[in-house]
């Protein structure tokens, strides 16, 4: 019975506050956004990361392992993306492959994971944002521009705060009391605040091929937990960290990749993309418990 109740603590708060954000945007059609997402991108992201990364939470040889295993991940999900929009019969697969490689880790996955394992599933939970992140700015922007630009990853706060996150866990440097207060003020107030804009997203974004977007959104958020649970298999993982690798596999596809897509791609490709996230995302009310429940009763 605990493990239930344990289930419920994890998962209420974050789907309380995503219903939050769509009662306001089906109630407000014309609620204004830009605000959270600049405060995310500018300062409240990169003010989780440096919080999240911190030597009391994670140590910097476990944020290169699941760095690195997370890559891996990475790779599974492309292939796996890669194969579904082959029998779809998509004509540019590349372009439509983000929201199948890259998963709301930030928005949905730190928060689950937070909660359910507490300031070290933070940590972990962070290190495999952090590469997330990366891949938006770099793989992303290429898949969706069919070129690569250094000008989008160095004017991007995230990535410097990356930067200093790991010259901080290399050197074992604990935060300054005033930094770590601060940082956590704002990491907290950026998790409300963008799981209530994913919810605001899901009254604004179409689903526009359902058939499509069902079957890409399958290998999100079923084949990706797959992916996760043989990758712990493989490298023999446990504890909570092997539960975070896992969570952080099935999660529904980032809007990250429809902002990114809206710059980059022509607007069929936006559309198509708009549907994986929000199909995805109702799917994974339903998957999501499933993973968590699995993580926390053998991975703990």
């Amino acid at each position: 019975m605990d493990i239930y109740i344990k289930l419920f603590e994890v998962l209420f708060p974050v789907f309380f506050v995503v219903g939050i954000g769509y009662y306001l945007g089906k109630k407000n059609p014309k609620i204004d956004t830009a605000f959270i997402t600049n405060f995310a991108a500018n300062v409240g992201t990169p003010a989780m990361i440096i919080y999240a990364l911190n030597p009391v939470n994670i140590s910097f040889n476990i944020f290169i392992d699941y760095f690195w295993y997370y890559a891996l991940a990475i790779a599974g999900f492309m292939i796996t993306g890669i194969i579904i929009l082959y029998l779809l019969k998509t004509k540019d697969i590349i372009r439509e492959l983000p929201p199948l490689t890259m998963p709301n880790t930030g928005n949905m996955g730190l928060p689950i994971c937070l909660f359910a394992y507490g300031s070290q599933g933070l940590g972990v939970s962070a290190a495999i944002s952090a590469l997330i992140i990366l891949c938006h700015f770099t793989l992303g922007v290429f898949l969706a521009d069919r070129k690569f630009s250094i000008n989008v990853i160095i004017k991007s706060p995230p990535f410097y705060a990356i930067i200093v996150s790991v010259f901080l866990l290399y050197y074992d440097l604990e935060l300054p009391g005033f930094v770590e207060n601060t940082t956590f003020l704002l990491m907290y107030a950026t998790i409300f605040l963008i799981l209530m804009s994913l919810g605001i997203a899901l009254t604004r974004l179409k689903v526009f091929s359902l058939n499509k977007a069902i079957f890409s959104s399958i290998g999100r958020v079923i084949v990706g937990p797959i992916i996760g649970y043989l990758l712990i298999l493989y490298f023999n993982l446990e504890g909570f960290a092997a539960g975070v690798l896992l969570i952080q596999c099935s999660m529904p596809s980032a809007v990250l990749n429809y902002l990114v897509a809206s710059i980059y791609s022509p607007k069929k490709i936006v559309d198509s993309v708009a549907s994986t996230i929000v199909v995805s995302t109702l799917m994974s009310f339903i998957t999501i418990p499933i993973v968590v429940f699995f993580a926390l009763k053998y991975f703990n």
